[in-house]
């Protein structure tokens, strides 16, 4: 610390970043390594860096004796640590970051380095991650990162994700993120009025989410569609498409039968009657249909 009289001066920066960066993964005066991926590759760091870097690898390399109160009496523990669920590269990318404050993305392992910056409680490096996602992301790669988003708290990445999804959700919908989503981001996600998709598109795409769904977690069609199918906006189909939605519905049972009784309610009243607001609304990518002009777009 500098005393009366004294200053401290900063020197050349990008030179200590780039002599640190010589350490990263280097043999040379490491005294810890870590057995990374089922690669089983060989990592190799140095605990002073780890430890003063980030409080979670400082617990990992630190070590309380049995019955002792005393921390100060910590022991390192022998290694080497074996990481068996985390990619090379992309624990190569966080030690990068540890020491030399600055870390080398690409798509393929962003959103993996991002888990791993929560999970160590980087929160440099998951801002790090969260403003290469916005520059770069792309239709294929939006729903993962709208899934990663919602998973970690990450408010701002989540409206940039929704947003980005409302500007082509016709190209969104035939991607397997969108197939991969939960069912809580995906009842998010057709919450939107700003969709730019037609709703018989909408119900097609739900549809095959809640297939492939019901695959993965070996469940019935509507108990994992249940959540998301509340927020199609039925009303909106002509009769004729509520014809053949029913005969496709006899099927799997996608859709409860309450909610297409209420869209053939609509119909017959001429209005939105017993229908939430909500699934009257036209999105964005609606398009237009002779009765919409009969639903009320502040029925109750």
């Amino acid at each position: 610390m500098a005393g009366p009289g004294s200053a401290r001066l900063q020197g050349d920066v990008s030179a200590f970043t780039t002599a640190l960066r010589v350490l990263v993964n280097n043999p040379q005066f490491s005294d810890v390594t870590f057995v990374v991926g089922r690669e089983q590759q060989k990592v190799f760091a140095h605990r002073c860096v780890l430890a003063c870097r980030c409080q979670a690898f400082s617990g990992m390399l630190t070590q309380v004796p049995v019955g002792s109160q005393d921390s100060s009496s910590s022991v390192p523990p022998q290694g080497p640590f074996i990481l068996g669920n985390v990619q090379p590269e992309v624990f190569l990318a966080v030690i990068e970051f540890l020491y030399t404050n600055s870390v080398t993305l690409n798509s393929h392992i962003v959103l993996e380095v991002l888990t791993s910056s929560v999970e160590y409680g980087l929160q440099d490096l998951c801002k790090l991650c969260v403003k290469f996602i916005k520059d770069t992301l792309s239709v294929e790669q939006v729903c993962e990162a709208l899934q990663a988003a919602v998973t970690y708290g990450q408010t701002d990445l989540q409206q940039h994700c929704l947003a980005f999804i409302e500007g082509c959700t016709a190209a969104v919908v035939r991607t397997q993120g969108f197939r991969e989503l939960s069912d809580v981001v995906l009842a998010r996600v057709l919450r939107s009025d700003r969709l730019a998709v037609d709703e018989l598109d909408l119900v097609q795409a739900v549809r095959e989410w809640a297939h492939v769904s019901s695959a993965v977690l070996e469940r019935p069609v509507p108990e994992v569609a249940a959540l998301p199918v509340q927020e199609l906006r039925l009303p909106l189909l002509a009769p004729s498409e509520l014809m053949t939605l029913e005969s496709h519905n006899q099927q799997d049972l996608l859709i409860p039968v309450e909610s297409i009784v209420a869209a053939w309610r609509a119909h017959a009243l001429r209005k939105g009657s017993g229908v939430p607001s909500r699934l009257c609304r036209p999105r964005h990518g609606t398009r237009p249909r002779d009765h919409h002009r009969h639903l009320e777009p502040h029925a109750k």
